[in-house]
């Protein structure tokens, strides 16, 4: 639908004098399809006739034609349109996918015929050349639903052409029966309806038909289907015939992003394209890269899939669009090199990414780093360390989810390329502590001012009430910053601030001397420079309860200060408010990681996964969306732990997880839930094929053999998959649903020879 035009082009129609329209307007459909959209963009007036083809009142969608052209018209008029109706409209040119009206003045002169319908094939349809025709199709009905689209009932026909598959959208009058349309060879007078992204480019096409009647059956299927025979569960694919004729296309740009193994985006001006692959090979950003693969946009937006790239070699390097948050949620920069600006929330480590959460503008959004393969399993790269409350601007590749047929700001994410994309643009607000420091001034003052009206009393008097009240005051904010201290190490303050704050007091107990602290080799926190020549430096061990120290403590302070005694007590408090910041923080995270992580193949646990999964079951049932959960079964592996011992059946348990979420989508989670069974939940989906083609996926990355030990270890596993919520509509019923139909895998192949699927070693040769 093109209910994406805003109503402000309406309400310009409304404001403008007559006098102020030009006295020249373009009078036939034809002049204006021969406008290019940015001359459709300048608001050219229009007068012309044309005959009604659909009109939809809900969405303010009129679809007429005229002299074999048809444009479609954004309208809020109140008049009783009807197919047939011939109409005079005035409004004005707007840009989209082709050039549309907009318009609130559509005057009915009389009624015809609707004008017949152009044949059209699919290639026809998805080409975008027949766009807002009246056309007729041939097809096979696969399925016919009564759904609720746009806020109104329809009857979606999903149908089979030669060459792909179509939607044909009816109103409902909820009279008709479907079951005689089912397998039935049909032809379908509508008019086609481009599916456009935020880009305004062709994602797909519809068919908007006007009754029932416009569905002509050519020929009944053979049988009923509700009187097929019934066929085994487990024996339905024999049913099952796929014949794809997608045809490689090429592309070129300049590569933006790049993340081995799992995806790619190249740009090129305006427009970019998101590549999935499986490639490892080297490729660096901003060069120029040719790549091929095979078209794909039933997710709303367009990819390529199966991809390669080529890097040539040339730099080509791309900057980034800087652009608001409320424009990248349009869907107008989706998979574009942008950078936005936001104040930082939250910063989460995680094994496979870093994830920063900012806002902007009231609404939330994720910057997200994700390690390269060969980080995760071995030492990830410190994550810069950026102050909680600054304001930082994010640079990375624009990613939306959700395709929204009219066009609805979408959620929002940023793939970084690197850590180093996040930019500090300002601190956090000013601390507590320098407001505090001018509160205490202040006190001082009055303090002061009080004793010299007391200074008749007697001056010994006075200097002694002034010390006693400094040294109150120094006491009392040593305790609050000691206070103050505990209570972040058992909060979700950063480590890097605590162990900051821990260098602020020891100076702030010894008069301001120099504190700092060295963890490991490289890291450095607390003021160290610049170190008069006079003063003494002290140092104090951080220890550990068990293994080497964790760092040291710090302090230079002058030997002829009175705080010169106090330098070995304060760094013992200040070592030991370290090694309690230190480990209490460890504790925590390992224990995090091991209630959410299964430590063996790193992958998520059960616990985690059904956390996770019934949070998805809430958000698909309020969004009426569908979601796969995949059982993976590994074939006999008791009988490589039997043969070649636990060591080896470990590491054959890693090198098949690491495999399993290769094949896995951004978005979707492998969980191992038992010895040998692990679990993928795949989150929006289509339909059941999709799921389908990730559990092959999955299957087929255990056809090449495991290096295990010196020798070749060739495996299998027994995969089965239940969809939401045509399967099951809790947690244990997916899983049953899933589980069964793994059970009716295996089952099949243990009825072949054992040897045939059974795990076995091949030294090396």
């Amino acid at each position: 639908m093109k209910r994406s035009i805003a109503w402000f082009g309406l309400l310009c129609l409304w404001v403008i004098p007559a006098h102020a329209i030009d006295p020249h307007p373009l009078t036939t459909l034809r002049q204006i399809h021969a406008l290019t959209n940015d001359q459709a963009s300048q608001a050219l007036p229009v007068v012309f006739q044309a005959t009604v083809t659909y009109y939809d009142r809900a969405l303010f969608g009129l679809w007429v034609q005229d002299d074999g052209q048809a444009i479609y018209v954004e309208t809020g008029t109140s008049a009783p349109l009807q197919p047939g109706d011939r109409v005079q409209v005035r409004g004005i040119t707007q840009n989209s996918f082709r050039p549309i009206v907009i318009s609130s003045d559509v005057t009915i002169l009389s009624h015809g015929n609707l004008p017949s319908p152009v044949n059209a094939s699919f290639a026809d349809l998805i080409g975008g050349d027949h766009d807002c025709l009246r056309v007729a199709i041939h097809a096979t009905v696969s399925a016919a639903d009564r759904v609720n689209y746009a806020n109104h009932r329809v009857i979606d026909l999903q149908l089979i052409m030669d060459g792909g598959y179509i939607d044909a959208l009816i109103p409902d009058n909820r009279a008709a029966s479907l079951n005689s349309l089912l397998d039935a060879s049909v032809e379908v007078a509508g008019v086609v309806a481009a599916k456009v992204d935020g880009k305004k480019q062709l994602t797909g096409a519809a068919l908007y038909v006007d009754s029932l009647s416009d569905v002509r059956i050519l020929s009944r299927p053979a049988a009923d289907p509700h009187a097929l025979p019934v066929t085994p569960m487990d024996q339905v694919l024999k049913g099952y015939h796929v014949r794809d004729l997608t045809r490689r296309v090429r592309v070129q740009g300049s590569i933006t992003y790049y993340l081995p193994g799992t995806s790619a985006v190249l740009q090129s001006g305006d427009r970019s394209i998101m590549l999935l692959t499986q490639t490892e090979q080297p490729l660096r950003i901003g060069d120029f890269a040719d790549a091929s693969g095979f078209p794909e946009g039933s997710a709303g937006y367009l990819a390529l899939t199966h991809s390669e790239l080529q890097d040539t070699g040339t730099p080509a390097p791309v900057a980034p669009r800087a652009v608001a948050l409320s424009d990248l949620r349009s869907g107008g920069y989706a998979f574009d090199l942008v950078s936005t600006q936001g104040r930082l929330l939250m910063a989460v480590r995680e094994t496979s990414e870093d994830e920063y959460v900012l806002v902007s503008g009231g609404h939330l959004f994720s910057a997200i780093y994700r390690h390269p393969a060969d980080a995760i399993n071995g030492p990830v790269p410190p994550m810069p360390h950026i102050p909680l409350g600054s304001v930082v601007r994010v640079t990375g590749i624009c990613m939306f989810y959700g395709a929204d047929p009219l066009d609805r700001s979408k959620d929002v994410d940023m793939l970084l390329r690197t850590n180093q994309d996040v930019a500090v643009l300002a601190p956090p607000p000013a601390l507590n502590v320098a407001n505090l420091v001018i509160l205490v001034g202040v006190l001082l003052v009055i303090v002061i001012v009080a004793c010299l009206w007391g200074w008749a009393l007697s001056r010994k008097v006075s200097r002694q009430m002034k010390a006693m009240a400094r040294r109150v005051e120094a006491e009392a904010a040593l305790e609050k910053r000691r206070s103050r201290v505990l209570e972040d190490i058992n909060g979700a303050r950063p480590l890097n601030e605590i162990i900051e704050q821990i260098t602020e007091l020891v100076s702030f107990k010894l008069g301001n001397a120099l504190c700092w602290c060295e963890l490991g080799a490289s890291l450095r926190l607390g003021s160290a420079q610049p170190i008069p020549r006079q003063w003494q430096t002290y140092s104090h061990e951080i220890a550990a309860r068990s293994g080497p120290a964790h760092g040291t403590l710090f302090v230079s302070v002058d030997p002829l200060s009175s705080a010169h005694m106090d330098a070995v007590e304060a760094l013992s408090m200040g070592a030991w408010l370290a090694t309690v910041a230190i480990e209490t923080r460890g504790l925590y995270s390992d224990l995090v990681h091991r209630s959410e992580y299964d430590l063996l193949t790193n992958v998520y646990n059960r616990f985690s996964l059904e956390r996770q999964l019934d949070a998805l079951i809430r958000k698909s049932a309020a969004e009426e969306r569908q979601l796969g959960l995949i059982y993976i079964d590994l074939d006999d592996f008791k009988q490589v732990n039997d043969r070649y011992g636990h060591q080896a059946g470990d590491l054959y348990l890693q090198q098949s997880a690491l495999r399993m979420k290769h094949q896995l989508r951004p978005g979707d989670l492998l969980a191992r839930i038992g010895g040998d069974e692990f679990a993928a939940l795949v989150p929006n989906v289509h339909n059941r094929a999709e799921v389908e083609e990730i559990a092959r996926r999955m299957e087929r990355c255990f056809d090449s053999p495991f290096d295990v030990q010196q020798c070749l270890l060739h495996g299998s596993a027994s995969i089965g998959f239940a969809l939401y919520p045509a399967d099951g509509a809790t947690v244990d019923a997916l899983f049953s649903a899933a589980d069964a139909a793994m059970y009716v895998v295996k089952n099949a192949r243990k009825s072949k020879e054992s040897s045939q699927y059974s795990p076995h070693i091949v030294p090396h040769s």
